[in-house]
C-alpha cells in the first residue's frame, strides 16, 4: 500500500514539473528569468497574479512586448492548466 501511494505522489508531482517545462525554456528552470529579455521575472509571482495574467494571455487582454507569443502558449491550457502553473510559478521563491 504505501508503495502505491508514494508512487501516486510521485506521478502526480512529475506531472506538475512536466507542465512547467514548455515554460522554463524561456523563463528558467525556476521561472527566474526574463523572457527572451522582455518580459517580468515571475518567479514567486502570487497565484492570482499568475492566474489573470496566463487567462488575460489566452483571451488577448493581458500583455506586452510578449502578448502574440504568449496567446500561443497558452492557448491549449485549460482553467486546471492554468492553476497549476500558478502554483509551481508561486512556489519558485
Amino acid at each position: 500500500m504505501k508503495k502505491i501511494v508514494l508512487g501516486t505522489v510521485i506521478a502526480a508531482a512529475s506531472l506538475m514539473a512536466a507542465n512547467f517545462a514548455p515554460c522554463a525554456s524561456c523563463h528558467g528552470a525556476k521561472a527566474e528569468k526574463a523572457a527572451l529579455g522582455k518580459s517580468q521575472i515571475i518567479a514567486g509571482w502570487d497565484e492570482a497574479k499568475t492566474i489573470a495574467a496566463l487567462k488575460g494571455y489566452k483571451d488577448g487582454s493581458y500583455g506586452g512586448a510578449m502578448k502574440g507569443v504568449m496567446k500561443g502558449q497558452v492557448a491549449r491550457l485549460s482553467d486546471a492548466d492554468i492553476a497549476d502553473l500558478a502554483k509551481q510559478i508561486a512556489a519558485f521563491k
